[in-house]
């Protein structure tokens, strides 16, 4: 079972360059399990015993499970995570001719870690919307072969690099993608109209815009002398998607369960299709019954956010509060900050840990040591858009926010198992 998750997930990371591939890679294993697709432009019919999910810009989702017991009686079980992680995003007009190299303007989307990001074997994915016999469509985009890399300064022209070098992205972070000849131009979105017609057979009139972000080819895998780790890009947070989903599709049909896994996480969720947007109570108040029974049902109801963890690194174990290090393996972890950075009280840490005791789970908790600042994730802003009762979670891994973050081998099982107790709990607190 450990194996086979976590090659799925390697499988998952793989289809999921961006945002919207993740979606597309979620849409397509929800309808495999008998899930399906409503448009939110269309009315709805659903049904207790329904199976149901919803996208939102191509990179959101929610699915949903209505089971037997009455809404207004058992409420919702949610589980939340988020589809985008830090990267490199292609520029509107992004052509850079130097020195006879053809490189890419790129920003910084997220809180990147920018020294990981040298020396990979890049390519470039994402949404290219385009004008086709009179008409404006869409469609996703990935070259897969590695066509760019972004080579670092050598020591003989940089001696402070080890000293502690200060990456400025403007000037440095643009990839190389090919040498030009002498007098050569090239436009970008000719390349994007090529990959069009070789990816999809669509010879497309004109590239109206792009959403492109540049990711590592290298393979996610299992690493370790005892294979305990897995190692791999965009682990925050497709990680806790995979487990989310796994956990869903695992899951009985007596209750009802959410999963909602929104984009923008990484820059604030602000948007149409983040958290901190219309996007779940829009789809919630099309599920619930109205007027107080919405408010009813909604206060019945809890949300783990699932969001990764820092784990104690062992070379800067002083980083972290000494009674709050989270190990790898250990199992998931409960995310616990009384600024309200994390949404998590004691009722719900509390029922957390019970569901993690029932079903022979490991679990820790991690507090940011009071000399620093905590990070936040979709947590407190769920819980304070709906009154969602809420705990935050994750799993621990190293290197967050780098372009190949590592986490524990075992911990993916263990996070799928509470996650589908959660789903089938047939009392909430």
């Amino acid at each position: 079972m450990r194996a086979e998750l976590n090659q799925g997930l390697i499988d998952f990371l793989a289809a999921s360059p961006t945002p919207f591939h993740a979606t597309q890679s979620l849409a397509r294993r929800l309808e495999e399990a008998g899930f399906q697709r409503l448009d939110e432009r269309d009315a709805w019919r659903t049904e207790a015993g329904g199976r149901y999910y919803v996208t939102r810009n191509d990179s959101s989702l929610i699915a949903f499970k209505l089971g037997n017991t009455p809404l207004l009686q058992g409420g919702l079980r949610l589980v939340g995570a988020h589809t985008d992680s830090p990267c490199l995003r292609v520029k509107p007009n992004p052509e850079l001719a130097r020195q006879g190299y053809w490189q890419l303007g790129v920003e910084v989307y997220g809180g990147a870690l920018f020294a990981p990001w040298f020396d990979r074997d890049l390519s470039l994915a994402g949404r290219v919307t385009f004008r086709l016999a009179g008409k404006v469509e869409s469609k996703l985009i990935d070259f897969r072969a590695p066509i760019a890399v972004i080579p670092n300064l050598a020591i003989h022209l940089n001696r402070e690099a080890n000293q502690g070098w200060a990456i400025n992205p403007q000037t440095e972070l643009p990839p190389i993608l090919t040498q030009l000849a002498i007098g050569e131009h090239r436009e970008f979105r000719d390349l994007l109209a090529e990959q069009l017609q070789n990816e999809h057979g669509i010879g497309a009139d004109a590239i109206l815009d792009y959403e492109l972000s540049f990711y590592d080819t290298q393979r996610a895998a299992v690493i370790g002398l005892q294979e305990e780790f897995v190692a791999g890009a965009r682990l925050d947070n497709l990680l806790s998607c995979y487990a989310g989903l796994e956990a869903l599709l695992a899951s009985g049909d007596e209750q009802s369960g959410v999963l909602v896994c929104t984009d923008h996480e990484e820059v604030g969720s602000s948007s149409a299709c983040g958290a901190d947007g219309p996007f779940l109570e829009q789809v919630l108040r099309r599920l619930l019954p109205e007027g107080d029974a919405f408010t009813r049902t909604i206060q019945r109801s809890i949300l783990v956010s699932a969001d990764n963890a820092h784990g104690v690194h062992p070379n800067y174990a002083d980083k972290h509060d000494a009674n709050h290090g989270p190990l790898l393996n250990g199992g998931p972890v409960i995310k616990i900050n009384t600024n309200q950075r994390y949404a998590t009280n004691s009722e719900t840490a509390g029922f957390f840990r019970h569901l993690c005791l029932e079903n022979e789970v490991p679990v820790q908790s991690f507090v940011v040591r009071s000399d620093m600042a905590c990070g936040s994730t979709i947590g407190p802003i769920t819980a304070s858009q709906l009154g969602v009762r809420t705990v935050d979670i994750g799993l621990p891994t190293f290197a967050m926010h780098s372009i190949r973050e590592l986490a524990g081998s075992k911990d993916l099982r263990y996070l799928t198992k509470v996650l589908s107790a959660f789903f089938d709990s047939p009392e909430l607190p």
